[in-house]
Protein backbone atom coordinates (compact mmCIF):
# COMPACT_ATOMS: atom_id res chain seq x y z
CA UNK A 1 0.00 0.00 0.00
CA UNK A 2 1.26 3.49 -0.81
CA UNK A 3 2.27 5.76 2.06
CA UNK A 4 -0.19 8.63 2.45
CA UNK A 5 0.21 12.27 3.40
CA UNK A 6 -3.07 13.96 4.37
CA UNK A 7 -4.94 11.09 2.68
CA UNK A 8 -3.08 11.53 -0.62
CA UNK A 9 -0.84 8.67 -1.78
CA UNK A 10 2.68 9.92 -2.46
CA UNK A 11 2.71 7.72 -5.58
CA UNK A 12 -0.67 8.95 -6.83
CA UNK A 13 -0.87 8.73 -10.58
CA UNK A 14 -3.19 7.85 -13.45
CA UNK A 15 -2.61 6.26 -16.83
CA UNK A 16 -3.47 9.14 -19.16
CA UNK A 17 -3.95 12.67 -17.81
CA UNK A 18 -5.16 15.56 -19.97
CA UNK A 19 -3.85 19.09 -19.40
CA UNK A 20 -5.65 21.75 -21.46
CA UNK A 21 -4.23 25.24 -21.86
CA UNK A 22 -0.76 23.72 -21.74
CA UNK A 23 0.81 26.62 -23.68
CA UNK A 24 -0.47 29.23 -21.21
CA UNK A 25 1.43 30.64 -18.26
CA UNK A 26 0.19 28.10 -15.71
CA UNK A 27 0.12 25.31 -18.27
CA UNK A 28 3.82 25.80 -18.85
CA UNK A 29 4.38 25.56 -15.10
CA UNK A 30 2.26 22.45 -14.58
CA UNK A 31 3.22 20.51 -17.69
CA UNK A 32 6.60 19.24 -16.39
CA UNK A 33 5.30 18.91 -12.83
CA UNK A 34 2.29 16.75 -13.67
CA UNK A 35 4.31 14.26 -15.73
CA UNK A 36 5.31 12.47 -12.53
CA UNK A 37 1.64 11.64 -11.92
CA UNK A 38 0.73 10.04 -15.25
CA UNK A 39 2.02 7.27 -17.47
CA UNK A 40 1.01 9.53 -20.36
CA UNK A 41 0.47 13.28 -20.10
CA UNK A 42 -1.70 14.53 -22.97
CA UNK A 43 -1.25 18.28 -23.45
CA UNK A 44 -3.38 20.55 -25.56
CA UNK A 45 -3.84 24.17 -26.57
CA UNK A 46 -5.02 26.23 -29.51
CA UNK A 47 -1.65 28.01 -29.38
CA UNK A 48 1.59 26.38 -30.45
CA UNK A 49 2.81 23.65 -28.11
CA UNK A 50 6.36 22.52 -27.47
CA UNK A 51 6.94 19.09 -29.05
CA UNK A 52 5.87 16.09 -27.03
CA UNK A 53 8.60 14.65 -24.83
CA UNK A 54 8.81 11.05 -23.73
CA UNK A 55 5.59 10.10 -21.96
CA UNK A 56 3.64 12.95 -23.56
CA UNK A 57 1.09 13.42 -26.31
CA UNK A 58 0.69 16.93 -27.76
CA UNK A 59 -2.66 17.50 -29.49
CA UNK A 60 -3.70 20.95 -30.74
CA UNK A 61 -7.39 21.60 -30.08
CA UNK A 62 -9.90 24.39 -30.50
CA UNK A 63 -12.17 24.06 -27.46
CA UNK A 64 -15.07 25.55 -29.40
CA UNK A 65 -14.98 22.60 -31.80
CA UNK A 66 -16.95 19.75 -30.25
CA UNK A 67 -15.52 17.06 -32.52
CA UNK A 68 -11.94 18.10 -31.71
CA UNK A 69 -12.69 18.14 -27.99
CA UNK A 70 -14.28 14.69 -28.14
CA UNK A 71 -11.15 13.26 -29.77
CA UNK A 72 -9.00 15.07 -27.23
CA UNK A 73 -10.82 13.60 -24.24
CA UNK A 74 -11.05 10.04 -25.54
CA UNK A 75 -9.08 7.53 -23.43
CA UNK A 76 -8.11 9.96 -20.67
CA UNK A 77 -8.64 9.17 -16.99
CA UNK A 78 -8.74 12.71 -15.60
CA UNK A 79 -8.56 16.31 -16.80
CA UNK A 80 -6.85 19.45 -15.54
CA UNK A 81 -8.70 22.17 -17.42
CA UNK A 82 -6.77 25.43 -17.76
CA UNK A 83 -7.80 26.11 -21.37
CA UNK A 84 -9.55 29.29 -22.45
CA UNK A 85 -9.12 33.05 -22.45
CA UNK A 86 -7.49 33.96 -19.13
CA UNK A 87 -7.91 37.75 -19.06
CA UNK A 88 -10.81 40.16 -19.37
CA UNK A 89 -11.87 40.51 -23.01
CA UNK A 90 -15.04 41.36 -24.97
CA UNK A 91 -17.79 38.77 -24.62
CA UNK A 92 -17.38 37.65 -28.24
CA UNK A 93 -13.82 36.56 -27.44
CA UNK A 94 -14.76 34.87 -24.17
CA UNK A 95 -17.71 32.89 -25.53
CA UNK A 96 -16.07 30.27 -27.81
CA UNK A 97 -13.39 28.80 -25.52
CA UNK A 98 -14.62 29.69 -22.04
CA UNK A 99 -18.34 28.95 -22.38
CA UNK A 100 -18.88 26.77 -25.45
CA UNK A 101 -15.52 25.15 -24.76
CA UNK A 102 -16.23 24.03 -21.22
CA UNK A 103 -19.59 22.64 -22.26
CA UNK A 104 -17.82 20.66 -24.98
CA UNK A 105 -15.29 19.42 -22.43
CA UNK A 106 -17.88 18.14 -19.95
CA UNK A 107 -19.99 16.55 -22.67
CA UNK A 108 -16.90 14.76 -23.94
CA UNK A 109 -16.06 13.71 -20.38
CA UNK A 110 -19.57 12.29 -19.99
CA UNK A 111 -19.43 10.41 -23.28
CA UNK A 112 -15.95 8.98 -22.67
CA UNK A 113 -16.44 8.12 -19.01
CA UNK A 114 -14.02 10.59 -17.39
CA UNK A 115 -14.79 10.77 -13.68
CA UNK A 116 -12.56 13.60 -12.38
CA UNK A 117 -11.97 17.17 -13.59
CA UNK A 118 -9.88 19.89 -11.97
CA UNK A 119 -11.30 23.17 -13.26
CA UNK A 120 -9.27 26.37 -13.12
CA UNK A 121 -11.89 28.81 -11.95
CA UNK A 122 -10.83 32.22 -10.68
CA UNK A 123 -11.07 34.73 -7.86
CA UNK A 124 -12.79 36.93 -10.46
CA UNK A 125 -16.06 35.08 -9.84
CA UNK A 126 -16.23 37.07 -6.59
CA UNK A 127 -14.30 40.15 -7.77
CA UNK A 128 -16.96 42.71 -6.86
CA UNK A 129 -16.74 42.03 -3.15
CA UNK A 130 -14.74 44.68 -1.35
CA UNK A 131 -11.18 44.03 -0.29
CA UNK A 132 -11.06 42.95 3.33
CA UNK A 133 -14.38 41.11 3.25
CA UNK A 134 -14.00 37.51 4.39
CA UNK A 135 -15.55 35.11 1.88
CA UNK A 136 -16.05 31.37 1.91
CA UNK A 137 -16.89 29.20 -1.08
CA UNK A 138 -20.65 29.53 -0.51
CA UNK A 139 -21.05 33.30 -0.91
CA UNK A 140 -23.24 34.49 -3.80
CA UNK A 141 -21.12 35.06 -6.89
CA UNK A 142 -20.27 38.63 -7.92
CA UNK A 143 -18.21 38.34 -11.13
CA UNK A 144 -16.17 41.39 -12.10
CA UNK A 145 -16.32 40.97 -15.90
CA UNK A 146 -17.02 38.65 -18.80
CA UNK A 147 -14.05 36.49 -17.84
CA UNK A 148 -15.38 36.13 -14.30
CA UNK A 149 -18.85 35.40 -15.67
CA UNK A 150 -17.44 32.59 -17.80
CA UNK A 151 -15.76 31.05 -14.77
CA UNK A 152 -19.02 31.32 -12.80
CA UNK A 153 -20.71 29.48 -15.67
CA UNK A 154 -18.04 26.79 -15.49
CA UNK A 155 -18.59 26.33 -11.76
CA UNK A 156 -22.34 25.92 -12.26
CA UNK A 157 -21.90 23.65 -15.28
CA UNK A 158 -19.53 21.38 -13.35
CA UNK A 159 -22.07 21.19 -10.51
CA UNK A 160 -24.74 20.10 -12.99
CA UNK A 161 -22.51 17.39 -14.44
CA UNK A 162 -21.80 16.09 -10.95
CA UNK A 163 -25.44 16.09 -9.87
CA UNK A 164 -26.70 14.43 -13.06
CA UNK A 165 -23.76 12.32 -14.23
CA UNK A 166 -21.50 11.91 -11.19
CA UNK A 167 -18.44 13.59 -12.72
CA UNK A 168 -16.44 14.86 -9.75
CA UNK A 169 -14.91 18.33 -10.05
CA UNK A 170 -12.69 20.46 -7.89
CA UNK A 171 -13.11 24.12 -8.91
CA UNK A 172 -10.01 26.11 -8.01
CA UNK A 173 -10.68 29.82 -7.49
CA UNK A 174 -7.08 30.69 -8.29
CA UNK A 175 -5.84 33.96 -6.89
CA UNK A 176 -2.70 35.35 -8.55
CA UNK A 177 -0.21 32.66 -9.51
CA UNK A 178 3.01 34.29 -10.66
CA UNK A 179 6.68 33.97 -9.70
CA UNK A 180 6.09 36.79 -7.20
CA UNK A 181 3.30 39.22 -6.29
CA UNK A 182 3.25 42.36 -8.41
CA UNK A 183 1.30 44.75 -6.16
CA UNK A 184 -0.46 45.16 -2.82
CA UNK A 185 -3.52 43.23 -3.92
CA UNK A 186 -1.39 40.28 -4.95
CA UNK A 187 0.24 40.21 -1.53
CA UNK A 188 -3.14 38.83 -0.43
CA UNK A 189 -4.08 36.74 -3.49
CA UNK A 190 -0.66 35.31 -4.41
CA UNK A 191 -0.34 31.55 -5.03
CA UNK A 192 3.18 30.21 -5.49
CA UNK A 193 3.87 27.67 -8.22
CA UNK A 194 4.74 25.01 -5.65
CA UNK A 195 1.49 25.56 -3.76
CA UNK A 196 -0.40 25.57 -7.07
CA UNK A 197 1.14 22.21 -7.99
CA UNK A 198 0.27 20.72 -4.62
CA UNK A 199 -3.31 22.00 -4.84
CA UNK A 200 -3.83 20.63 -8.36
CA UNK A 201 -2.32 17.26 -7.49
CA UNK A 202 -4.48 16.89 -4.39
CA UNK A 203 -7.52 17.91 -6.41
CA UNK A 204 -6.77 15.15 -8.89
CA UNK A 205 -6.20 12.29 -6.48
CA UNK A 206 -8.08 12.93 -3.25
CA UNK A 207 -10.88 10.34 -3.14
CA UNK A 208 -14.55 11.26 -3.14
CA UNK A 209 -14.43 15.03 -3.51
CA UNK A 210 -17.88 15.28 -5.08
CA UNK A 211 -18.26 18.84 -6.31
CA UNK A 212 -15.84 21.02 -4.37
CA UNK A 213 -14.94 24.72 -4.60
CA UNK A 214 -11.71 25.91 -2.99
CA UNK A 215 -9.60 29.05 -3.12
CA UNK A 216 -6.07 28.99 -4.46
CA UNK A 217 -3.78 31.17 -2.37
CA UNK A 218 -0.56 30.63 -0.45
CA UNK A 219 -0.19 31.10 3.31
CA UNK A 220 -0.03 34.88 3.00
CA UNK A 221 -0.14 37.12 6.06
CA UNK A 222 -3.45 38.66 5.03
CA UNK A 223 -6.36 36.79 3.51
CA UNK A 224 -9.85 37.62 2.25
CA UNK A 225 -10.86 33.97 1.85
CA UNK A 226 -12.05 31.37 4.32
CA UNK A 227 -10.66 28.25 2.68
CA UNK A 228 -11.90 25.65 5.16
CA UNK A 229 -13.33 23.59 2.28
CA UNK A 230 -9.76 22.83 1.19
CA UNK A 231 -9.34 20.69 4.31
CA UNK A 232 -11.01 17.88 2.36
CA UNK A 233 -7.90 17.88 0.15
CA UNK A 234 -5.42 18.14 2.99
CA UNK A 235 -4.15 21.31 1.32
CA UNK A 236 -1.85 23.32 3.59
CA UNK A 237 0.11 25.91 1.58
CA UNK A 238 3.77 26.24 2.44
CA UNK A 239 4.76 29.54 0.83
CA UNK A 240 3.95 33.13 1.72
CA UNK A 241 4.09 36.49 -0.05
CA UNK A 242 5.66 38.05 3.04
CA UNK A 243 9.21 37.90 1.71
CA UNK A 244 8.18 40.27 -1.09
CA UNK A 245 6.55 42.86 1.17
CA UNK A 246 9.36 45.41 1.18
CA UNK A 247 9.67 45.57 -2.59
CA UNK A 248 5.89 45.71 -3.11
CA UNK A 249 5.29 48.38 -0.50
CA UNK A 250 8.05 50.49 -2.04
CA UNK A 251 5.62 51.09 -4.91
CA UNK A 252 3.26 54.05 -4.75
CA UNK A 253 -0.19 52.87 -3.60
CA UNK A 254 -3.26 53.30 -5.76
CA UNK A 255 -5.52 56.26 -4.91
CA UNK A 256 -8.09 55.30 -2.29
CA UNK A 257 -10.96 56.02 -4.70
CA UNK A 258 -9.56 53.77 -7.44
CA UNK A 259 -11.95 50.80 -7.90
CA UNK A 260 -8.91 48.52 -8.27
CA UNK A 261 -7.98 49.41 -4.70
CA UNK A 262 -11.51 48.87 -3.41
CA UNK A 263 -12.62 45.58 -4.93
CA UNK A 264 -11.08 42.13 -4.72
CA UNK A 265 -10.97 41.79 -8.51
CA UNK A 266 -8.46 44.64 -8.81
CA UNK A 267 -8.02 46.09 -12.28
CA UNK A 268 -10.52 43.61 -13.77
CA UNK A 269 -13.38 45.65 -12.30
CA UNK A 270 -12.35 48.58 -14.53
CA UNK A 271 -11.87 46.76 -17.85
CA UNK A 272 -14.35 47.80 -20.54
CA UNK A 273 -16.91 48.63 -21.59
CA UNK A 274 -15.99 47.08 -24.90
CA UNK A 275 -17.45 48.19 -28.23
CA UNK A 276 -20.75 46.47 -28.97
CA UNK A 277 -20.57 44.73 -32.37
CA UNK A 278 -22.60 46.49 -35.04
CA UNK A 279 -25.47 44.61 -36.65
Amino acid sequence: MSRTVNNLPTSARCHRLLLTGAAGNLGLVLRPRLKAHADVLRVSDVAALAPAASGEEAIPCNLANAAEVSRLVQDVDAIVHLGGVSVERPFEEILPANIQGIYNLYEAARIHGVRRVVFASSNHVIGFYEQGQQLDADVPLRPDGYYGLSKAYGEHLSRFYFDRYGIETVCLRIGSSFPEPKDRRMMVTWLSYDDLTDLVTRSLFTPQVGHLIVYGASANRDSWWDNHAAAVLGFAPKDSSERFRAQVEAQAPLPADDPAARYQGGAFVKAGPFPFPSA
